[in-house]
């Protein structure tokens, strides 16, 4: 066997071991459904309540967390973050966070390096993925940057994207830990402050500002492309 051949079956084999351990270990199962509902609530306090009753390994958790939902685009990483900043202070929530998020973003680069458009589009959506494609046709690397501002939401769908591009690890990588550093520290001091219904009052605001903005720059986008191609 060829060192291609064994590049094949290790492929091939990853996604093969991680669908046999969901159906044949009962905990694997569990974990990933449960994490599942945790986020369909969308609720900071039940995020919250989870993660804590870990005890001493509620970090370990949280951290796993962030990146199943990293993976799992587009489910809201702001549920987290504000989780974190309650659960362990604004500053270890802050690193907590970042650190977690950075992992995810990681994982989402080289599953689409490895595997390619198609599994990218099965995992998030053909459209949420060509609309970050018009993101990074008009803005390109520094893409990353404008997409990290807003870290309460999941841009993970733009690491997905980013793996697709020639784009290299070490500029991905350097790009989305500064883009996203500046807002999980001023986010997590935010959820740090906030509790109960004010939490939720300023995560619902966050998330409408995020929608109007990323609907806003594709709408642009979509508009400036429909132009060069009425002028070709």
């Amino acid at each position: 066997m060829n060192k291609k051949q064994k590049n094949i079956l290790i492929k091939g084999s990853i996604p093969v071991i991680l669908i046999a351990l969901y159906f044949a270990v009962p905990q694997v199962r569990e974990t990933i459904n449960q994490w599942t509902m945790v986020f369909k609530k969308l609720s900071v306090d039940d995020v919250r309540d989870y993660i804590r009753s870990f005890g001493v390994l509620a970090p370990v958790t949280s951290f796993f967390l962030m990146v199943f939902q990293s993976v799992a685009a587009p489910l809201p990483a702001f549920l987290i973050t504000f989780a974190n900043a309650a659960i362990f202070g604004w500053v270890w929530g802050a690193l907590l966070s970042w650190s977690s998020a950075m992992a995810g973003a990681v994982l989402c680069f080289y599953i689409a390096k490895i595997y390619g458009r198609g599994t990218v589009e099965k995992l998030t959506s053909k459209f949420a993925l060509e609309s970050v494609d018009l993101f990074f046709e008009k803005y390109g690397s520094q893409a990353i940057l404008i997409a990290r501002l807003l870290p309460f939401m999941s841009f993970d769908i733009v690491s997905y994207a980013a793996g697709l591009t020639s784009m290299s690890f070490w500029s991905f990588f350097w790009a989305t830990g500064l883009g996203q550093l500046p807002a999980t520290i001023i986010y997590s001091y935010i959820g740090g402050m906030l509790t109960g219904g004010a939490r939720m009052v300023v995560a619902g605001l966050l998330t409408l500002f995020a929608l109007t903005a990323v609907i806003f720059l594709v709408k642009k986008m979509w508009s400036e492309k429909e132009k060069k191609g009425k002028i070709a």
